[in-house]
């Protein structure tokens, strides 16, 4: 397990995700907890093998995209495929902030141990002006502790991960969604190019 040991100091927030590529929505959400939140640290956790999604770029391409997207922050390889068995490996992280979007959140039931999820993190969800709030409350009102979920706005950024693997196999240029870093990784290692039936999800 690769994931930091080091005794957290302040406010410790975690974000999670396959980081295949990382894009500037990412940073934007990770930016934008830090800047709401009052994080004094960001943990990113890339999923090695994510539970709920196939993924067929090697998670130590991921892991040096998502450094290179994240220079600032401590970017860590997860290894476990649940959220709640990475809490559990992790004790010494006290009461952390996990932060995710407002369209994980409303799937949030379907986690494995939601209630311990939200027992042993708090969590932020990133909301876009005109999100469905009843997709959000209707979570709400099944959880157990429903004060440890907190909300900040983000304004929309339109791309997503999976576009921008199409667009780099098609030859077209990425370099407007992701951290000049990033698009230089892509186009220095190949990766994405010639990529017919990949099937990996965002």
């Amino acid at each position: 397990m690769s994931v930091g040991s080091t005794e957290p100091t302040g406010t410790t927030g975690l974000y999670g995700g396959a980081f295949d590529p990382p894009h500037r929505g990412h940073v934007a959400l990770a930016d934008a907890a830090k800047r709401e939140l009052g994080l004094d640290r960001l943990i990113v956790l890339v999923s090695a093998a994510p539970g709920h999604k196939d993924v067929a770029t090697p998670a130590a391409e991921r892991l040096q995209l998502a450094r290179a997207a994240f220079p600032a922050d401590e970017v860590v390889l997860d290894d476990h495929a649940r959220t709640v068995e990475t809490l559990r490996a992790h004790p010494e992280w006290i009461d952390p902030i996990f932060l995710i979007g407002a369209d994980q959140f409303a799937g949030f039931l379907d986690w494995t141990a939601p209630d311990e999820v939200l027992a042993r993190t708090r969590i932020a969800v990133a909301t876009r002006p005109g999100y469905p709030a009843d997709r959000l409350s209707g979570v709400l009102d099944r959880l157990e502790h429903p004060e440890r979920v907190s909300f900040f706005e983000l304004d929309p950024v339109p791309v997503s991960s999976t576009e921008l693997r199409a667009r780099v196999a098609r030859g077209a240029s990425i370099a407007a969604d992701v951290p000049a870093a990033v698009a230089e990784l892509i186009e220095r290692r190949g990766l994405y190019r010639g990529a017919p039936g990949y099937t990996g999800a965002a």
